[in-house]
């Protein structure tokens, strides 16, 4: 994912509300999100290159996605595929504290990460880049290419418009995908500086990405309601934010 949007036991009815967009190369071969024929507990999309998924959940409630670090140095770097690490938890059964202490210990064995994983009970989050395991308590968040809640633009306005939304009434999923799909630009003074040059930094802030070879693939929300229901949302792009393939799950989770 390149942008996470997701609020943790802020609305009563919601304890889980997220929304996200995964960014990539349009050539790379996906999978949209299904229930998968060889771990059927786990819904999600999957990358048909690397074998795992940057967001699933399963249906018991283990939740897991990560974004990567952005650090262009790093981009000829062989290493473990990043979303290797979301299936290995929604496979699993661990805690996701002792999961993120286990991923820490071979974390530096990958390019940089931010991984963020929940059992229902408990959500945490880790990345390789700064080394620190962070228990999450209730609250709105956002992530994309850099540490948890650093204030890009499209990460704090993202933050805001979620606020927002969740503070006039229940969550619509139109309203959330509404957010996803924003193709505006902040002014260059605003934007960071990762080493990529400010055409490619203007291009990569906008929350919902367009380029002839690279951009937004999927949008997607979670809703986990007080009741255990689950809404799973999915949008898959190629090429056009006006043109998607949309997939709908709706379950019940399994305790």
């Amino acid at each position: 994912m390149c942008l996470i949007l997701f609020a943790h036991k802020v609305h009563p009815d919601y304890p889980l509300v997220l929304a996200g967009n995964r960014d990539e190369f349009y050539d790379r071969p996906t999978a949209p999100a299904a229930f998968w024929a060889d771990a059927p507990e786990i819904l999600a999309g999957r990358d048909l290159v690397g074998g795992g998924t940057w967001l699933g959940i399963t249906r018991a409630g283990r939740l897991a996605t990560v974004a990567n670090y952005r650090q262009p140095a790093e981009k000829h770097v062989q290493g473990l595929s990043r979303g290797l690490l979301t299936v290995d938890f929604l496979c699993g059964a661990s805690t996701p504290q002792s999961y993120l202490e286990t991923v820490a210990r071979l974390g530096e064995g990958c390019k940089g990460f931010n991984l963020l994983v929940a059992d229902g009970d408990e959500f945490a989050y880790y990345s390789n880049r700064d080394g620190v395991i962070r228990r999450l308590t209730p609250g709105i968040y956002g992530l994309s290419n850099a540490l948890l809640d650093t204030p890009w633009p499209k990460v704090a306005q993202g933050k805001a418009a979620l606020e927002g939304l969740l503070t006039a009434g229940p969550p619509e999923l139109e309203a959330l995908l509404a957010i996803l799909a924003d193709t505006s630009r902040p002014a260059d003074h605003l934007l960071p500086d990762t080493g990529v040059g400010l055409e490619r930094e203007r291009l990569l802030s906008s929350r919902f990405i367009a380029s002839p070879d690279y951009g937004t693939r999927a949008s997607t929300v979670v809703l986990v309601d007080r009741t255990g229901r689950v809404t799973f949302v999915e949008r898959s792009f190629d090429r056009s934010p006006q043109c998607w393939q949309e997939v709908r799950h709706h379950f019940r989770l399994q305790k």
